[in-house]
């Protein structure tokens, strides 16, 4: 294994089992623990990896409906906006957009009266003009991650 792919290597690595030993990862990626730490804590310090954290099933735990939200902000309020979205908890993802919508993102409900409760609560803020909610009918792929091309 030559360093320059190290990084690569570790982050796909990483994608197939976030709770890989620095010990197993060093074994398959052939270099010592020490060089695998030392990477690992770089790629950890420049915001490469974020963080680990469990892929948590949301439909088993009774949050049955997953809505995708659009909203049109006014412009002068959208920073203020889409940092008290951020607040609420049910709502998992949350983007700034070009478009139709000014932000759109996805929440996690248990039923449909819990949604339109979120969607009334949203519309009573300040900033929000418009918005417009679809529920997911059937999630095919979700949380996905990619595998980096080694050059």
């Amino acid at each position: 294994m030559t360093y320059e792919n190290l990084d690569t290597e570790l982050i796909n690595a990483l994608i197939d089992d976030g709770r890989a030993s620095l010990r197993s990862l060093s074994e398959e990626l052939d270099v010592s623990v020490t060089t695998v730490s030392n990477h690992l804590s770089n790629l950890e310090e420049t915001g490469v990896i974020k963080g680990y954290s469990p892929e948590v099933d949301y439909g088993a735990l009774g949050y049955d409906v997953t809505a995708v939200i659009q909203l049109n902000v006014d412009g002068s309020t959208l920073d203020e906006v889409v940092e008290s979205l951020r607040e609420h908890v049910q709502i998992t993802t949350i983007y700034e957009t070009t478009g139709d919508y000014d932000v759109v993102m996805v929440g996690k409900f248990k039923d449909t009266d819990e949604t339109n409760d979120q969607i009334k609560t949203l519309l009573n803020e300040s900033g929000i003009q418009e918005s417009n909610t679809n529920v997911v009918l059937n999630t095919v792929s979700e949380h996905e991650q990619f595998e980096l091309d080694i050059e």
